[in-house]
C-alpha cells in the first residue's frame, strides 16, 4: 500500500520537473552528428563527467541490491563499493590513450590496438553484457520498489519511468542523459544519506550500531572458510571485475570520452572517485541498520532485498519519504538512461557502421535512438532467467560480471602495458573466455541435476571463478602472441606506454597538477582505514 503523502508527491513532482526541464533545454540542442548524440560535443567538464559517472554506476540495483547484501550477509561485498581507486587507475592509466585515440567506443579502441574482429566480438559481448547484467537487475530493482515502497505495481510503474527515461534518452542523446545524472545524483545521495543519518539516530549511535551486530556482519575480510565470500576470493576477484567494469566498460568511459580535454575527464574520474566512497556508508550502512533493528523486534524484514524500502517506511517522516522517493527514482532512470545510450552508441557505431559505412550522420542518429526500445524488451525478457543464478539482488550482478569480467580486462590491460600482445592472442582471449564464462553461467541455471565435474564447475565459488579465468586469460594471451608476429610499431604507436611518443607524454603531464596527485592520494588513504577499521584488526576483531 502506498505510504506517500501530499508533501511527498509534491517533492516527487519537483523532481519531475526538474527532470523535464534540463530534458527540454538538452533536447533543444542540435545532435545532428554522432558527435553530438553519442559524446555530448566533447565538451564536458569535469564536474558533470563525474558526477555522472557515478549515476551511471548506482542504480536502483544498488540501493535496493547493497542493503539487502549488507542486511543478509553483512560487509563482505563492500570491496566492490570501495573501487574509488580503480577509478582513479582510469582517470590515471587509461584516459591518456583513449582521449588521444579519438574514439567513440571501447571496441573501436581495441580495433585501433588489435584488430577489426577483436572490436565486433567486444561489441556483441557488451551488448549481451548490458542486457542480462545491467538493464534486467535495474528494471527487477525496479519492481522490488514500486511493489515494498511506492505501493505501485511493477509493470504500471517501470514501465512509465522505462517511457519517460526512453524519451529524454531518444532525443537528447548523452547531453541530456548526463545533465539529468547530475542533477539525479544530487537527490540519490541526498536522500540516501538523510536516511543512514536518521537510521543511526534510530538506533542509538554509531557505537549501538556496531555492538549489535555480529562481527561476521561488520567484517569485510571473511574466513577461507565461508562459502560465499572467503577474504582471499573477494580481494583479488573484486579489482578484475572491477578494472572491467571502470576501465573498459562502454557506459562509464564513454562519459570520460564526452570531456573537453584529457585534464577534464582526469578531474572527472578523481571526483567520481569521492563520490564512489558514498554508497558503502549511506547503502551498505542501511542494511546493517535494517538487520540489527530487525534483530531487536523494532521491524519486520520480510526478505533481505526489502531491507531499502522497509527502513524507509519505517524511519523517514511525511516529506522526506518523498526525498527517498525521488532519490529512487533517479537511481533507476540513471541507470537506465546510461545503459540505452551505450547500447545505441555501441550498436550504432561499432556494428551498423561498419556494416553500412556509406550511412550519413543524420541516419546513423536515428538507428542509435531505435536500438533503445530493443534492449529494454530484452531486458525485460532476461528478468526471470537471472532469479535463478542467485536470491540476492547484489549478488547476482557480481557474479554474472565475474563470469564475463576477466578476459575483457586482461585484453585491455596487457593492450596497454605490453606492445608484444597481438591481435590474434587478444581475440583468441576473448573468444575462449566468453565461450568458458557462458559455459558457467548455463551450467549454473542447471546446477541441481547436475553430476561429477559438471556440477563442481558450476557450483564453485563466483570469486574463484573469476580469478581462475583472468589467470588463465593473462596467460592465454601471452602464450599465443609469443607464438605468434610481433604487431608492427606503426599500429601501436600512441596505443601502448612503450610506444608513446615525447609529445604526447609531455602534453599529458602538463594536464595534472599537484592537487590532483594530492586528491588522489587521499583517496587511497581512506580506502586503506575503511579496511583495516571493518577487519579483524578493527571492530570485527
Amino acid at each position: 500500500m502506498n505510504f506517500l503523502g501530499i508533501v511527498d508527491w509534491l517533492v516527487v513532482g519537483v523532481y519531475f520537473l526538474l527532470i523535464a526541464g534540463i530534458s527540454y533545454w538538452s533536447i533543444r540542442k542540435r545532435k545532428d552528428s554522432p558527435q553530438d548524440y553519442f559524446l555530448a560535443n566533447r565538451n564536458l567538464g569535469w564536474f558533470v563527467i563525474g558526477a555522472s559517472i557515478l549515476a551511471s554506476n548506482v542504480g536502483s540495483e544498488h540501493i535496493v541490491g547493497l542493503a539487502g547484501t549488507g542486511a543478509k550477509s553483512g560487509l563482505a561485498m563492500g570491496h566492490y563499493e570501495l573501487h574509488s581507486w580503480i577509478v582513479l587507475t582510469l582517470g590515471w592509466v587509461f584516459i591518456p590513450f583513449y582521449m588521444r585515440s579519438k574514439v567513440y567506443t571501447m571496441p573501436e579502441f581495441l580495433e585501433r590496438r588489435y584488430n577489426e574482429k577483436s572490436r565486433w566480438l567486444l561489441s556483441i559481448v557488451q551488448l549481451f553484457s548490458y542486457i542480462i547484467a545491467k538493464v534486467s537487475v535495474t528494471i527487477y530493482a525496479g519492481a522490488v520498489v514500486f511493489n515494498s515502497f511506492l505501493g505501485i505495481d511493477f509493470w504500471t510503474g517501470a514501465i512509465i519511468l522505462i517511457v519517460i527515461t526512453g524519451i529524454y534518452t531518444i532525443f537528447g542523446g548523452l547531453h541530456a542523459v548526463m545533465y539529468t545524472e547530475t542533477l539525479q545524483a544530487i537527490v540519490l545521495l541526498g536522500g540516501s544519506i538523510v536516511l543512514t543519518f536518521v537510521g543511526i539516530s534510530e538506533i542509538g549511535g554509531w557505537g549501538n550500531l556496531m555492538n549489535s551486530v555480529s562481527k561476521d556482519h561488520l567484517n569485510m575480510f571473511l574466513p577461507l572458510s565461508n562459502p560465499d565470500f572467503p577474504w582471499l576470493g573477494i580481494l583479488f576477484a573484486s579489482p578484475i571485475v572491477g578494472l572491467w567494469y571502470w576501465c573498459t566498460d562502454q557506459h562509464i568511459v564513454q562519459r570520460c570520452l564526452a570531456g573537453r580535454d584529457e585534464r577534464q575527464a582526469r578531474r572527472g574520474t578523481i571526483f567520481a572517485a569521492y563520490l564512489k566512497l558514498l554508497p558503502f556508508f549511506i547503502f551498505m550502512i542501511p542494511g546493517l541498520i535494517a538487520y540489527a533493528l530487525a534483530s531487536s523486534g523494532k521491524i519486520q524484514l520480510p526478505q533481505s532485498d526489502q531491507a531499502f524500502p522497509t527502513l524507509v517506511k519505517a524511519l523517514m517522516p511525511i516529506g522526506l519519504r518523498g526525498l527517498l522517493a525521488g532519490g529512487i527514482l533517479a537511481a533507476l532512470m540513471s541507470s537506465l538512461a546510461a545503459v540505452y545510450n551505450a547500447c545505441s552508441t555501441l550498436f550504432t557505431m561499432d556494428i551498423y557502421k561498419k556494416i553500412k559505412p556509406k550511412t550519413s550522420e543524420k541516419d546513423l542518429v536515428k538507428v542509435g535512438r531505435i536500438t533503445t526500445g530493443v534492449v529494454v524488451i530484452l531486458g525485460m525478457i532476461w528478468i526471470p532467467v537471472m532469479r535463478g543464478i542467485s536470491d540476492i539482488l547484489y549478488q547476482y550482478l557480481q557474479s554474472v560480471q565475474s563470469y564475463l569480467a576477466p578476459p575483457i580486462a586482461a585484453v585491455f590491460l596487457l593492450g596497454v602495458f605490453s606492445k608484444r600482445i597481438n591481435a590474434k592472442a587478444a581475440f583468441t582471449t576473448m573468444v575462449v573466455g566468453f565461450a568458458i564464462g557462458m559455459l558457467r553461467i548455463g551450467l549454473e541455471l542447471m546446477k541441481e541435476s547436475l553430476t561429477g565435474i559438471l556440477y563442481e564447475f558450476a557450483t564453485i565459488n563466483f570469486l574463484y571463478f573469476c580469478i581462475f579465468l583472468f589467470v588463465f586469460s593473462i596467460s592465454l594471451l601471452i602464450i599465443v602472441s609469443l607464438m605468434g608476429e610481433k604487431p608492427s610499431e606503426e599500429q601501436l604507436n600512441g596505443l601502448t606506454y612503450a610506444t608513446t611518443v615525447a609529445e604526447d607524454r609531455a602534453s599529458s603531464r602538463a594536464s595534472w597538477s599537484k592537487s590532483d596527485v594530492i586528491l588522489s592520494a587521499i583517496v587511497v588513504v581512506i580506502i586503506i582505514a575503511v579496511f583495516l577499521y571493518f577487519s579483524p584488526l578493527g571492530v570485527a576483531g
